[in-house]
C-alpha cells in the first residue's frame, strides 16, 4: 500500500509542472506539531503552523491524532500511526504522557504548539548548538522519478518521507470545536522510511511508473536518527517538495 502511494504522488508530481522545493541552506529546523480537530486549545496551534509554514526556512508538518475522537468528533485527519509517532517521540524524550497542541522541534525537544515565539527560539538555539538540519539534504522531480541527496556527516539515519496535504478547509459539527470552520495545513496522511544513511554522500531514487494521480500535494524528506529502541529521536537534515507552492 505504501509503495502505491509513492508511486501515485511521484506521478502527481511529475505531471503537475510546479514543483517547488524548500532551499537547504534557508531551513532552520523541522517542527511536527500534533493536534486533533476535537480539541479547543489546537486552532491557536494550527494556526502558528500556518505561519510557520509562511516562514519558509521551516519544514513544518502537522500529524492528526486519534485519541481525543471519543469526546464526540471524529477527527477526519487523525489517524492511528500519527498518535503512535506521537508516543514514540515521548519514550525519546523520557516522556510518560503526551498532548495537544504538542511541537517536536527537529525531534529533539517540545514545547506548547500554539507558542510561536518559543519554537522560533528553540529552531534558533538548536541551530547555534550544532542541533539543527547539519546534512544537507534535496530532492528534485527528474522525468518519472525522484532523486534525493543526501550529503555527507557523522552517525547514522533513516531516510524518512512524510507525504502530506497541503490544505484541507474542515467544518467541524460536534466536539470542543463545534460550529468552526478550520484550515489545516501539511497534515500528514502516511510516513515511511525508504533508506538508511550512513555518513557519506549518497542518492536514494523512487520510481513512478504508475500515472494515476493524487490528491496529495506534497512531502518531506526526513533524516532522522532513532533512539536505541528504534523511536523517532534527532532530525539531522530536511527538505520539502510542494506542488504549485504554499497557500
Amino acid at each position: 500500500m505504501r509503495i502505491r502511494w509513492t508511486i501515485a504522488l511521484l506521478a502527481g508530481l511529475a505531471s503537475a509542472g510546479s514543483v517547488l522545493a524548500q532551499e537547504p541552506a534557508k531551513l532552520r529546523g523541522v517542527v511536527e506539531l500534533f493536534t486533533s480537530q476535537g480539541c479547543s486549545s489546537c486552532p491557536p496551534a494550527d494556526a502558528v503552523l500556518q505561519k510557520l509554514i509562511g516562514q519558509g526556512d521551516v519544514v513544518a508538518l502537522a500529524y492528526h491524532v486519534d485519541y481525543w475522537n471519543y469526546l464526540g468528533w471524529q477527527d477526519t485527519l487523525s489517524s492511528k500511526d500519527n498518535t503512535e509517532r506521537q508516543y514514540a517521540y515521548a519514550r525519546t524524550l523520557g516522556r510518560s504522557n503526551v498532548y495537544t497542541p504538542q511541537a517536536i522541534i527537529n525531534g529533539r525537544d517540545h514545547l506548547n504548539g500554539a507558542d510561536l515565539g518559543a519554537i522560533n527560539v528553540k529552531l534558533d538555539q538548536f541551530h547555534q548548538d550544532g542541533k539543527g538540519l547539519t546534512v544537507p539534504v534535496s530532492a528534485s522531480v527528474k522525468g518519472d522519478e525522484l532523486e534525493i541527496t543526501i550529503g555527507k556527516g557523522a552517525g547514522k539515519a533513516n531516510v524518512v518521507v512524510a507525504y502530506f496535504d497541503k490544505q484541507q478547509l474542515v467544518s467541524v459539527k460536534k466536539g470542543e470545536n463545534s460550529g468552526q470552520q478550520i484550515s489545516y495545513l501539511h497534515a500528514v496522511s502516511d510516513i515511511e522510511t525508504v533508506g538508511m544513511w550512513e555518513g557519506q554522500a549518497m542518492t536514494v531514487t523512487l520510481p513512478a511508473n504508475v500515472m494515476d494521480k493524487t490528491g496529495r500535494a506534497g512531502m518531506a524528506i526526513l533524516l532522522q536518527e532513532s533512539s536505541p529502541n528504534g523511536d523517532p529521536a534527532g532530525i539531522i537534515g530536511a527538505t520539502v517538495l510542494t506542488i504549485g507552492g504554499e497557500g
